[in-house]
């Protein structure tokens, strides 16, 4: 008995899942059988697409008619069998080798030279039906980027919202992608550590397993998470009109980190003034360190070897100090008032940036154009135009997040000094500044440095705040070096 093999295809597997194709190319192949008395003895059914090289089964189909196997092949129709040209001509080789070829809806002889003349003009039209297909489907691909949107599945932290619409910020995984930013920027990070944290804290993959090292990796480079898209197959970048999840600085501050110019260690403790304290001999960072229970802070330069100071020791300098700037509700309304001319004065200066922020934005635009036009004159290649686009899509988000930040007061002295205010108000009636975490975030907040230098612990207040601690300071060599009126200071107890 002869034995044929019988081949049905659709392009994908959404096709093949949802579609009646597979079971209807099969049905018209039985009959054709039948009819002609024809014994099928094994059926390959693939999920492919036949444009390109390469599908598993059909070459198994092939590799099996080329060893005898089987005396031939019946398949639906010639475009379900090829549509380019290298996989036709590999079944004209069969075909001229004397193994059977039949297709089922098309009443062909293939042994004849008017039936396989007219089989290759089939195969040529359904090679050049993809080619056409193609093009326009990237015509569609391009026109949906250029829009402004991600005609790809929306990558983690985002949600897919369907065909023309931009992505939206998945209200689980989107604040964790914020999260991964936030923690890495800090540069207690390494990618490692990062990874475990966010597992710790919940952060889950679409498919509910934990982000690897390498999905990690993608996260903190795509630029999809500031509003640019990037193709990551041509390198190219487009303007996106979804919702960004991090801020354009932020991502800066990672690709700096990522890129080395900043240096990452994992750290094994979290020490509470770590990176916080300088020696205010040699302005170098002192060095945590644990010894007997006890955390010190030392400064390991040769000429200052001898400044060492206790971490609980320095807590008590920074909690009384901060009692310094506390305000009471009567001084509140006070200090409110006479720092509106502050605010005043910011007004004015925040419309001129304003001002000056539109501008550059709308230059933006120009530039883009120019850089475009010198594309398509030929006057730079390909690799420098995206690199060149790539740069100035970040920096316009870069430009339009400080515009933001100064259209809705995010920028504002008076905004920024009462939050700074109500924290300290907050953090009062919590328990008098009880935690020292909070203690440490607030220090960091309202001063731009501490140091300690012999017995004394020193603070430079940031405006406006070395204001209200003008009465319990004093100037040494340009700083503010902290002293308290009817309290022990650091110097005390040191």
């Amino acid at each position: 008995m002869r034995r044929y093999y019988a081949y049905i295809r659709v392009s994908t597997t959404r096709q093949g899942e949802r579609g009646s194709s597979l079971q209807e190319q099969r049905a018209a192949i039985e009959a054709y059988a039948q009819r002609f008395g024809l014994h099928i003895e094994a059926w390959f059914e693939e999920q492919e697409t036949a444009a390109t090289r390469g599908r598993r089964l059909f070459n198994e189909m092939l590799s099996g008619l080329n060893r005898g196997k089987a005396h031939g092949v019946i398949i639906h129709k010639i475009d379900r069998s090829a549509r380019n040209l290298r996989d036709w001509a590999d079944l004209g080789e069969l075909i001229d080798r004397g193994i059977e070829v039949h297709f089922a809806n098309e009443s062909l002889d293939l042994t004849s030279r008017g039936g396989r003349l007219s089989a290759d003009i089939q195969a040529v039209v359904a090679s050049d039906y993809i080619r056409n297909l193609r093009d326009e489907v990237r015509k569609g691909f391009y026109g949906r980027l250029k829009q402004g949107f991600y005609p790809l599945p929306a990558p983690l932290g985002y949600r897919n919202e369907g065909g023309g619409k931009a992505k939206s910020v998945d209200p689980v995984a989107g604040p964790f992608i914020r999260l991964a930013f936030d923690l890495y920027a800090t540069g207690q990070y390494n990618q490692e550590m990062l990874g475990d944290e966010l597992y710790r804290r919940g952060l889950r993959t679409k498919t509910g397993k934990r982000v690897s090292k390498t999905g990690l990796s993608e996260i903190l480079n795509n630029e999809f998470y500031i509003g640019v898209i990037r193709i990551k197959k041509t390198a190219e970048c487009f303007q996106g009109v979804h919702e960004p999840l991090v801020s354009a600085s932020l991502f800066r501050r990672v690709q700096e980190i990522l890129a080395g110019r900043t240096k990452i260690r994992g750290l094994r403790h979290d020490y509470l003034y770590r990176k916080t304290v300088r020696c205010g001999q040699c302005e170098r960072t002192l060095v945590p360190e644990s010894q007997k229970g006890h955390v010190y802070y030392r400064c390991h330069t040769k000429p200052c070897k001898g400044v060492c100071v206790r971490e609980e020791l320095i807590d008590d300098g920074v909690k009384e100090a901060l009692q310094d700037v506390t305000l009471s509700d009567q001084d509140l309304k006070v200090f409110v008032e006479d720092f509106k001319h502050y605010a005043e004065s910011a007004t004015v200066s925040n419309a001129q940036e304003r001002d000056a922020l539109k501008l550059k934005l709308a230059n933006f635009d120009d530039r883009l154009e120019r850089l475009t036009d010198a594309f398509i004159d030929r006057l730079i290649e390909k690799d420098l135009f995206e690199e060149r686009k790539a740069a100035l899509l970040k920096e316009r988000a870069l430009t339009r997040e400080k515009l933001g930040n100064i259209e809705s007061g995010r920028d504002g002295i008076t905004a920024r000094l009462e939050r700074l205010l109500e924290l300290l108000r907050s953090l009062q009636i919590k328990g008098n500044l009880a935690n020292p975490f909070e203690r440490r975030e607030l220090i960091r907040s309202i001063s731009s440095n501490l140091w300690v230098k012999g017995k004394s612990l020193a603070i430079a207040w940031k405006s406006p705040f070395h204001v209200i601690a003008s009465q319990n300071i004093f100037a040494y060599g340009g700083r503010a070096w902290t002293r308290t009126r009817n309290r022990r200071g650091i110097s005390s107890v040191l």
